[in-house]
């Protein structure tokens, strides 16, 4: 298979695997979160290319660490969820620069981690992503009426007896993998466009949380496809590319839902002629 090719297969698995993580992150309203983490993995993958370990697994030990420290400050008295976001993004992105400045002559490009170089996949990397799809799709169908209830119904799941924390724990570790797998395609700074774009234009145009689950991943993997194929016709870069077409996708779901709550111009049917409708 040659690199070609394996650039689109990575980029229909990659798609796919943010795309229906990324349902389960607009619909709990964890967006921020996920940026957070996209940002804060750039470290790992800068301190794994200077070891000459591989970028994913650096990204993968940050994230651990990341999902923990966020976890640890959200459940602190007075600071929460979204400060616990807001630090580890800054603190994250911050730290990441700064190694890049200190540690001389990475044996990559600093472009390659911040927006990817999906032309230059390995094996591993679709492998990776493939395992991380499988894993989500697993822990959502065993954990799905809990995920569920907990997303919709805040009030009743505590009420019902239920911890919150396990099943954010859950949705952060899977947004955590999804980003990991995504680096090779779109780096640090543009997963976040594969993780929201894809989810939020599925739920401009699907009305349940099955249906997003099915057609987010799909546009995720049409995003990666186009993006490719743009990048190789255009000679541009494919991580922004696939980043536009996700966004475009986005844009096109949002104005049609918008059009089709337009209020219908035929004019209205006169009360006589629909009560003499109804006793007819």
């Amino acid at each position: 298979m040659g690199y070609f090719e394996r650039a689109l297969v990575a980029a229909i698995v990659i798609g796919a695997g943010a795309g229906f993580v990324g349902a389960l992150v607009v619909l709990r309203r964890r967006v921020f979160f996920a940026q957070a983490l996209t940002h804060a993995t750039y470290p790992g993958a800068v301190a794994a290319a200077a070891l000459g370990m591989s970028v994913p697994a650096g990204a993968a030990v940050a994230s651990v660490v990341i999902v923990a420290v966020m976890s640890g400050i959200a459940r602190v008295r007075h600071q929460g969820a979204q400060v616990a976001a807001g630090i580890v993004l800054t603190g994250g992105f911050a730290l990441g620069a700064l190694l890049q400045a200190v540690i001389p002559g990475l044996p990559v490009q600093p472009e390659s981690l911040l927006v990817g170089s999906i032309l230059t996949v390995s094996d591993g990397d679709i492998l990776l992503a493939t395992a991380v799809l499988v894993a989500s799709i697993a822990l959502v169908a065993v954990f799905g009426t809990r995920i569920v209830f907990s997303t919709f119904d805040r009030a009743g799941y505590r009420a019902a007896g239920f911890r919150e924390w396990p099943v954010e724990v859950l949705v952060l570790g899977l947004t955590a993998a999804s980003v990991v797998s995504s680096l090779p395609a779109v780096g640090a700074i543009l997963a976040i466009a594969l993780l929201a774009a894809p989810a939020a234009a599925a739920r401009a145009v699907v009305p349940t949380f099955r249906g997003v689950l099915v057609v987010a991943p799909l546009i995720g993997a049409a995003s990666g496809v186009i993006g490719v194929l743009v990048s190789r016709y255009a000679a541009v870069a494919a991580g922004p590319a696939i980043a536009l077409a996700a966004t475009a996708f986005f844009l096109v779901a949002l104005g049609g839902s918008q059009l089709r709550r337009l209020p219908s111009r035929r004019a209205p049917i006169p009360v006589e002629t629909a009560e003499d409708a109804r006793i007819a």
